[in-house]
């Protein structure tokens, strides 16, 4: 097996875990708030008002997906609309105070768990992973996750 595939294989048993901890970190909002939708919270949280295409662009998502999801948002209390004051023709998208706290909240826990996966590694594990994920994430054009005391990144998957 060339160098490509072991890596390859081991970056999807990771990504299973890491889907894995997004769900654990969801389950006390379960009831009200997806994955999916979750991500459209985290991007409302670090981009502010935002209209309706552009979020959908950013979640490469259609738009008519991306309504059901705000409608559905609005509807649990974590989204609404208001008028663009530099174009009153259209319509912008944001948190309310729940959804903001719902964001904080899901990325405390989920920030804790990884962090207890992390603490389970050898120092010198812990230098190489850094190394390995950086160059990863930089091959893959994602940009760096804040530090825990900063917003989430802007798809939610820290």
């Amino acid at each position: 097996m060339d160098d490509v595939d072991a890596v390859t294989r081991q970056v999807l048993t990771a990504s299973r875990l890491l889907v894995a901890v997004s769900a654990r970190s969801l389950s006390a909002v379960e009831d009200r708030v997806t994955l999916p939708q979750f991500r459209m919270l985290v991007v409302l949280s670090t981009r502010g008002a935002t209209k309706l295409v552009a979020l959908a662009d950013l979640l490469h998502v259609a738009p008519s997906t991306a309504m059901r999801m705000v409608d559905r948002l609005i509807a649990a209390g974590l989204a609404d609309r208001q008028v663009n004051p530099d174009n009153r023709r259209e319509t912008l998208l944001r948190l309310t105070a729940e959804g903001r706290r719902t964001v904080e909240d899901v990325t405390a826990r989920r920030r804790t768990e990884i962090a207890a996966i992390v603490e389970r590694l050898l120092p010198e594990k812990r230098r190489v992973l850094i190394d390995a994920l950086a160059a990863f994430n930089e091959a893959g054009a994602e940009p760096p996750a804040p530090d825990a005391d900063t917003e989430p990144s802007p798809l939610g998957w820290e």
